[in-house]
C-alpha cells in the first residue's frame, strides 16, 4: 500500500478519537506493508498524558511482535509527533515515519524542534512530512471549530 493508503487509515483513527470528543489524531504502525497496530488520541478518555495516538499504536505494535523495539517498522499519524512522541520512535527503533499536517506549536519533526535530525542520538529515524496535511488540518480545524461554537453557545445561550 502506498502512503496514501496508510495514512487514510489513521485518519479514520482519528475519527474515532474525534468522535470521543478528544483532538482527532491518529496512527497506524506498518511492518513488511501489513498493518500491525493502530491508535488515536485518548488523553482525556484515560486521563493519561501519555495516550497520544502514537503511544498508543506504539505500545499495541510491541505488545503485538513481543519486543519493545521495532525494527524495520513504519508510523503513519495525522499530526507531526510531539517531543514525547517523537523520543518513543526513536526509542522504538522505527524505520520511518510519515505524518500528515505541521504541528506549529508542539511539531518535534521540524515544525518547532526536530529531535530526529539530532546527529548526537544513537538511532536516526527517516521522517516524510505533508502526506494528507490538507485533510488532516481540515480535520483538525473542524473539531476546534465544533469545540469554539460550543464554548460560544455554553457562554451566551439563547
Amino acid at each position: 500500500m502506498p502512503d496514501r493508503d496508510f495514512m487514510q487509515l489513521a485518519l479514520d483513527q482519528a475519527r474515532h478519537a474525534w468522535a470521543l470528543g478528544e483532538v482527532p489524531v491518529g496512527a497506524v504502525v506498518v511492518k513488511d506493508g501489513e498493518v500491525i497496530a493502530v491508535g488515536y488520541n485518548q488523553p482525556i478518555g484515560r486521563h493519561d498524558p501519555t495516550a497520544h495516538a502514537e503511544i498508543v499504536a506504539l505500545r499495541a505494535a510491541a505488545e503485538k511482535i513481543g519486543n519493545y523495539r521495532l525494527p524495520g517498522c513504519e508510523l503513519y499519524v495525522t499530526l507531526e509527533p510531539c517531543v514525547m512522541c517523537s523520543g518513543a520512535m526513536m526509542h522504538a527503533r522505527l524505520a520511518r515515519v510519515v505524518y500528515a499536517a505541521q504541528d506549529p506549536k508542539t511539531g518535534a519533526a521540524g515544525s518547532v524542534v526536530n529531535l530526529f535530525a539530532q546527529e548526537q542520538l544513537n538511532h536516526h529515524t527517516e521522517v516524510l512530512g505533508g502526506v494528507m496535511a490538507d485533510e488532516a488540518s481540515a480535520m483538525l480545524r473542524g473539531f476546534f471549530a465544533e469545540r469554539r461554537n460550543a464554548a460560544r453557545r455554553i457562554a451566551a445561550p439563547e
